[in-house]
């Protein structure tokens, strides 16, 4: 039985803006992204295109790095809404 590699395309909540950002940050693989922490690709972003990110790109990259690492991850999870919830409700903690 033959198994389908996944596309950094196929993830939900990834579109053209985000996979240029993927590309400009070395990202070209969805087991290369597994192995990245949101955070740090974050920062690393701020730093690459010399501006402060929306903190939804945080979110889309904790949603991108969430299904990378787990093919099987909750639908409500795939998506950066989910992780922007997340985040907010920790910082009014």
């Amino acid at each position: 039985m033959a198994t389908t590699t996944r596309q950094l395309t196929d993830l939900i909540s990834i579109g053209p803006a985000m996979l240029r950002d993927f590309e400009l940050l070395g990202i070209r693989s969805v087991a290369q992204l597994a192995r990245q922490n949101p955070q740090r690709l974050y920062a690393r972003l701020g730093r690459a295109t010399g501006q402060r990110q929306d903190p939804c790109v945080l979110d889309t990259f904790c949603a991108a790095v969430a299904q990378a690492r787990n093919p099987r991850l909750p639908a409500e999870k795939c998506q950066w809404w989910y992780w922007s919830r997340k985040r907010k409700s920790t910082v009014h903690n």
